[in-house]
């Protein structure tokens, strides 16, 4: 494979074809089914689905076969195939499904307004993960122009990801035989510390999501009667939380939801550490006088990837401040999200977290946790001799910087499925959510350099695959 014929055609792919496709693709509010109760109906994920898929149609790979592939009542899935050199499969995976728009978008800027400004293009969907597709195809289709010998190569693009990919392994099983038995499998659904070098993900935590319900009376009533007779559902609340969460240091304490740190991820962290340095925490936008929970970026870095930790991300039973009147609610409810490391079972996480709410609440309150769903975390397999080689050759090629590792805290829940359905796969787990790129968040962006290099990766990685596994 010819670098610089590689990077031409790459950057003229992207820029005449790939990113006014994901202008157009942008542009739909093509939420995923766990925020669109009516994606069913409006059509939204179909449109975008369509989009992606036209995009391939257009790309005149010989061979290619693109089916739509619908299950009763589930979302839709792109399953692409690309006849090969040898019996060898990779399998390429990405989602289409998008976040919900979220509040707090700059000027000019919105979810579904795509713009490209200081080489990033903005949008919900851009970084995670609607280019995925396009930069799949776009990786095999450079080397079949060069005549650089691939392995044959399935591109699946789910659309219920952020979802929980409740979908995928229905999909899976039964597209099983037309999968077959990956001995590569590349995913473009992850982040990077940088935009200076290529990315590999070594680890992704594992998600326990669910509602915590307290409840003392049948009906609110006058908080100046019932205070200090009625117990505070709020203050239950507290304590019930308290049992999981240190407060003042935000540590889980429970061992049920910790795993031992293997040791090479401690000395892959430290090196990411002096790679990333203060950007670990200066991405976030923290008001003035904030500070993150350490000055220790070594131990930032395992917070994030390989320790428990907690959010509520929402809460019912609340009053809006302006209809708040004097009353002493019934009734406490908040959303839980409990991230948990790679390696712990989340059977066993969720079974743990309702026992430890539920037993024994104080003065007798009603308390439930019902788990809506979770994901097992994921530790990748040690890297074979020939992908460490390509992927180090290939940052070198297209970056000019060695590729470095770095464990991510969101969760990604095919990764874990695959890793039990193909043990002897290899993984490249990388992708475009570097720092301020937002993904979750307003301002959601796509850093185009990067997509474009990323996808010049890709290309190397296949050929070297090639080599290694074909010859």
């Amino acid at each position: 494979m010819d670098t610089n014929t590689t990077r031409q055609f790459v950057e003229e792919t992207w820029n005449s074809s790939i990113i006014p496709t994901l202008t157009e693709y942008l542009a739909i509010p093509n939420q995923s089914p766990a925020y669109d109760p009516d994606w069913q109906t409006n059509g939204y994920l179909d449109q975008a689905v369509e989009v992606i898929a036209n995009w391939v149609r257009g790309q005149d790979v010989p061979g290619l076969m693109l089916d739509i592939v619908r299950l009763e009542g589930r979302t839709p899935l792109l399953f692409i195939e690309i006849p090969g050199d040898s019996s060898e499969t990779v399998l390429l995976y990405g989602h289409l499904d998008k976040q919900p728009p979220m509040d707090g978008w700059h000027e000019g800027l919105g979810p579904w307004k795509p713009i490209i400004k200081n080489g990033k293009l903005y949008g919900r969907g851009s970084a995670d993960d609607g280019y995925a597709a396009c930069a799949s195809l776009t990786g095999i289709k450079a080397l079949k122009r060069q005549d650089v010998a691939c392995a044959r190569c399935v591109i699946v693009i789910e659309a219920c990801e952020e979802s929980g990919s409740g979908d995928l392994p229905f999909y899976i099983d039964a597209l099983a035989d037309r999968i077959g038995t990956p001995s590569l499998v590349v995913c473009l659904d992850s982040g990077c510390g940088n935009y200076e070098q290529l990315w590999i993900t070594t680890s992704l935590r594992g998600l326990v999501s669910g509602n915590l319900i307290v409840s003392t009376l049948t009906e609110g009533v006058h908080s100046g009667a019932a205070s200090g007779i009625v117990p505070s559902t709020f203050r239950i609340l507290r304590q019930l939380l308290n049992r999981l969460e240190d407060e003042k240091t935000g540590e889980i304490v429970p061992s049920a939801f910790k795993v031992e740190i293997p040791d090479e991820r401690l000395q892959q962290a430290q090196i990411t550490a002096q790679v990333m340095g203060q950007t670990v925490a200066g991405e976030f936008p923290f008001h003035p006088t904030t500070q993150a929970v350490t000055d220790n970026i070594h131990q930032l870095l395992l917070n994030r990837t390989w320790r428990p930790q907690l959010e509520i991300t929402g809460a019912s039973g609340l009053p809006s401040l302006e209809q708040a009147g004097n009353v002493l609610r019934p009734v406490t409810a908040v959303k839980i999200s409990l991230r948990i490391p790679p390696m712990l079972d989340v059977d066993a996480a969720a079974a743990a977290l309702k026992q430890l709410f539920e037993h024994d609440p104080s003065y007798g309150a009603q308390v439930s946790f019902e788990p809506e769903w979770g994901a097992a975390g994921w530790n990748a397999p040690p890297l074979a001799p020939w992908l460490e080689r390509a992927l180090n050759g290939a940052s070198q090629e297209f970056f000019g910087k060695d590729v470095c590792a770095i464990g991510e805290g969101g969760t990604i829940p095919f990764m874990a499925m695959l890793g039990e359905k193909f043990p002897n796969a290899q993984f490249m787990i990388t992708g475009v959510l570097g720092p301020h790129s937002n993904a979750h968040g307003p301002n959601e962006f796509l850093e185009l350099s990067m997509g474009k290099r990323l996808t010049s990766c890709v290309a190397r990685v296949l050929a070297e695959h090639f080599q290694a596994m074909c010859t």
